[in-house]
This record gives C-alpha cells, structure tokens and sequence, in this order.
C-alpha cells in the first residue's frame, strides 16, 4: 500500500489505519461519531493526500480539458476552482473532478480510486493534441481542514486566505515552497485545501495543527478526522461519492448534476464542435427523453444503519435501491441517498427500505440533509 507524507502523524495520534483505494489511510482516530460533530461544532483536519494530482500544460492543455470535461473551462479566471465530470462516449461518469486554473497551467483534483482509470483515458483521448500532462500525486501533498470555527484559526497566520470567495484559490509561499489553499469542501462545512510538496509535509502540518493542551481547547479548534467522518459528513450533506451515485453506467443528468454539465459546449467555442465533451452526444438523447430515474434523499424510521444496494420499494413494487446510508450524527436519525424510477414518488412520500428480512418505513426528504447556518 501507499503511504501520505502525513503518515507519522497518524500514527503518533493514534489513528486506526485501513486499506483505501491502495492507501493505508486513517479511518478514525476516536471515534467517527465524535470526529464528525467535531467538524460540525469547530473544526477537523483531514489527511486527503491520497487523491490524484493531475497537472495539463503545453500548447494544447486547454483543448484536452474542454474535450474530456463537462464543463466549460476557457471562461475560468486565474485562481478559480471548477467542479466537473468526465464521462465515457455513452455519457457515464468515469469521475468527478475539480479542475484549478493557475497562470499558465491547469490541475485535475480525481478520486484515489480512479487515479490510473482517468490518466488511461487522458491518453487515449489526447489524439493529435499537443498537451503535456504530469500526474503530481506523489510529488505533493493535500489537506482538508473543515468546520465553522476553521477560518478563524487562518486568519492568525493569513488575512488573504478567509477572504477568499468559494471556489477560489490562491498561492501562498511557505518557506520557498509554493502552497495552493483553496476554499471548497465536502462536508458541508466551511473550510480549505491545501496542497503542498510531499517533503514539506512534516513542517506544514506543525504549523497546520497545535496540539490542544485540555478538553476544552480540543474542543474550540481543529482535530484529526479520518475518512469514517469524512463519509458521514458528504452523506449528510448531500454531495456524490464515485462508486454509489456515480458510476460508469450512470450518467450526470440522472445523478442530479446538471450544473456540472455545459449541453451548449462547443456551440460558442472558437473551434465549434471541436470543443465538445466526450459523451456530450449521448447526453443530449438522455436530456431530450429525460433520465429514467432519479436520485432522492430518505429518513428512516428507527436506529438501524441503511447500507448500499438495499431495495426501495413502494408499496409492494420495487422501484429502486440505496447508494449510501448512515446513522446521521447530527439529525439522530438514518439517512440514505437511493436511486428511484423517475416518477415514481415524490417529496413527502412515504416508502420502504428492505433491510433483508425486515422492512423499515422511509420519508422522501430534499437533498441535501443538512445545510450550514
């Protein structure tokens, strides 16, 4: 298994390590519960070194993107962070991505997990483009610190940081090194990512993270978390994981995600139907006939935790299944996201979840479950 450039820090902090993706990544450190209201309540640190770093340049860069991305990216400013999709030619999400813009070169943020699966695509869609791309995953390092109480506690060491607007980032020099902060997230929380070089790591995170000396200040700033918390937080706030609500046989507009998709790209482009996406002519059929299903927020009756691939069913019909579940920390209850026929139920409905050999009562809530004050 890999290794981040943080891994001594969890270990010195006691986390419980798993295998993610290839990584040997921290799951908890106490416990997920109590990592989680952390970043609800103040603030988390997290470790997502393990994410792919993908950097495009040369003459070409800009046309590769615009040709494997959904969303339009030649109307990025500098400094500006984009959420977006590749997708197969029949329109399926093969990931999804945040795409940087700097001066003179842009970088892809991928999943772990899909790494090598969108660097093999880049190559096989490159075709007669003259672009550069450098997979910087080992070479760097990423972080996450997350929570209401986050912003506070950059604004001591900078006060370019806290003012930046949501995706949006900026480059910041520590000790000669260039670091990219940037103001995202998926938590639902307020917060940043930074992404450093891999031998600064040991010093970045002493500056990043002070060790609490009591409870109380433990409970005023930020906190290890590991990627236990990290999915409960997503799940709650409503936000897509590839591998349940995405997936290569799901396309954008079933998932929800139409923001993330420009169907006119191309059309106003310099070079016309040379600047559309891959996948693009496929999404058009899906949005002329209108996706076949949907993607809905569910709150379960009882304490029992709801688990991928469970049925849903209305009635005695059966009209869909789970992709994520949890006991939800901050509302107390279970909490799913599932996908249903498309018109088969509606806010406020009432259906069921088939835990296998028992069936629990579930209310079709809007997505997503929790939002920040």
């Amino acid at each position: 298994m890999h290794r981040t450039p943080f891994h001594q820090f969890h270990v010195e902090h006691g986390a419980k390590m798993v295998d993610y993706a290839g990584w040997e990544m921290p799951i908890r450190y106490t416990s997920i519960i109590a990592e989680h209201k952390q970043v609800r309540s103040s603030g988390g640190l997290f470790d997502v070194s393990h994410m792919g770093r993908i950097k495009f340049g040369g003459r070409h860069g800009r046309k590769l993107l615009e040709r494997i991305l959904t969303r339009r990216v030649s109307d990025m400013d500098e400094g500006q962070c984009r959420y977006s999709l590749i997708c197969n030619a029949h329109g399926g999400v093969i990931e999804d991505v945040l795409v940087y813009r700097y001066d003179g070169h842009w970088l892809l943020v991928v999943n772990a997990s899909n790494r090598q699966k969108v660097l093999a695509h880049i190559e096989a869609s490159i075709g007669d483009l003259k672009a550069k791309v450098e997979d910087l995953t080992f070479k760097t390092a990423m972080v996450a610190m997350q929570g209401p109480n986050v912003m506070d506690q950059i604004a001591r060491f900078s006060s370019e940081v806290p003012s930046l607007k949501r995706y949006r980032f900026c480059v910041k020099n520590l000790f000669v090194v260039k670091l990219t902060i940037s103001r995202t997230g998926y938590t639902g929380e307020d917060g940043v990512e930074v992404i450093l070089p891999a031998n600064m790591a040991e010093k970045a995170i002493k500056m990043m993270y002070k060790e609490p000396s009591n409870d109380e200040e433990a409970a005023a700033v930020m906190t290890p978390a590991g990627l236990g918390a990290r999915d409960s937080l997503r799940i709650e706030a409503g936000m897509p994981l590839y591998g349940h609500e995405l997936a290569e046989d799901i396309d954008p507009l079933t998932a929800g995600l139409n923001f993330a998709v420009d169907m006119d790209k191309g059309e106003d482009g310099p070079t016309g139907a040379d600047e559309r996406f891959i996948g693009q002519e496929a999404l058009f059929a899906v949005a002329k006939a209108g996706p076949g299903r949907k993607l809905v927020g569910l709150k379960l009756d009882g304490k029992r935790t709801p688990r991928q691939g469970m049925g849903v069913l209305k009635g005695d019909q059966a009209i869909g299944h789970l992709t994520s579940g949890c006991l939800s920390p901050t509302l107390e209850a279970p909490i799913a996201m599932a996908y249903v026929a498309a018109r088969s139920c509606g806010e406020g409905d009432s259906l069921v979840v088939d835990f296998g050999g028992k069936q629990v009562e579930a209310e079709v809530v809007p997505l997503p479950f929790y939002k920040r004050k």
